[in-house]
């Protein structure tokens, strides 16, 4: 487990003054949360379903399709009362199909005051080997549905698997779109080139809930305050995105975790907790585009 324990008496920690950390009132970390509400095309379920084994080639996996459905049916209804009861905001990213299959979950998740973005169409129908104009299409028709079913349009993105093309950036600015989050070669959200001007691109997670599937869901807790730790003691300034899905991380098994690193993190001061349309408002703000690791920290 984390050296700090996760309940029980916090830590006592000096927080020196600090002028590297781009947040807020000079907060010492930056966390999201990222939940995703996902849905796979018709009659498909997703190939790592814990239910079953791969169906007979012509018959359909139900159980599959069952244990996906979950996410929209309970699990992010369980991740709204959670971010709720620890009055932290939430980004929501949703694939289209589960708001015509799931309107009511969409208009809750925006009368709820948390943000909704964009997961593509359906979780199967990735980006890449689609060609340009396919992927503008299929980003266009998957705002137009969650901007319908919401009565408000998202202004971010996370594509599917987290799989993009050559395209996405400049399809996504073309949209007039504020962030981005499909970056994993980034320690801090920021403002990156397209063609169509700048948008800013948030790190996504390296460690979600998926990776506890087959294992203990205390890892996912140990993970994240290990590093949250590290990261708070010995890099100010640096960020953290939790993702969480909503047919995995909204069953109880994980959600019970997940809980006791939120009442962890909100325990020490100088966190900054915005949803992913705060923070990208304040990339934008303080004109922050990406710093170098080495120029961050000396070595």
């Amino acid at each position: 487990m984390s050296s700090y324990p996760v309940t029980g008496p916090l830590p006592s920690v000096t927080l020196p003054p600090d002028s590297t950390s781009p947040w807020p009132n000079q907060a010492r970390i930056a966390v999201v949360l990222t939940f995703l509400v996902e849905s796979w095309s018709e009659g498909k379920a997703p190939p790592y379903s814990p239910m079953t084994s791969p169906p007979r080639p012509g018959t359909t996996d139900r159980a599959g399709i069952q244990w996906s459905e979950y996410g929209p049916r309970a699990g992010a209804y369980r991740l709204m009362r959670l971010a709720k009861r620890h009055d932290l905001p939430a980004t929501f990213c949703v694939n289209a199909r589960v708001a015509e299959l799931f309107p009511e979950l969409i208009r809750q998740i925006v009368g709820s005051g948390f943000e909704l973005a964009g997961h593509n169409y359906a979780q199967d129908q990735v980006l890449p080997g689609l060609s340009e104009s396919e992927e503008r299409a299929l980003i266009q028709h998957s705002l137009e549905i969650l901007t319908k079913v919401s009565g408000q349009r998202p202004c971010g993105w996370l594509s599917s698997t987290i799989a993009t093309t050559d395209n996405t950036a400049d399809l996504l600015a073309e949209q007039k779109l504020l962030w981005h989050g499909d970056y994993n070669y980034l320690d801090q959200p920021c403002r990156v080139p397209t063609r169509h001007g700048k948008i800013v691109a948030i790190p996504h997670s390296d460690y979600a809930d998926n990776r506890v599937l087959r294992g203990s869901p205390r890892d996912f807790l140990q993970c994240y305050t290990d590093m949250f730790d590290f990261l708070y003691s010995q890099e100010p300034g640096s960020f953290i995105n939790i993702t969480v899905h909503g047919h995995f991380g909204g069953r109880p098994l994980i959600s019970a975790v997940l809980d006791q690193l939120l009442r962890y993190i909100k325990g020490h001061p100088g966190v900054w907790i915005p949803r992913h349309d705060e923070l990208a408002d304040w990339v934008n703000a303080q004109g922050l585009d990406e710093v170098a690791y080495a120029q961050r920290f000396a070595l």
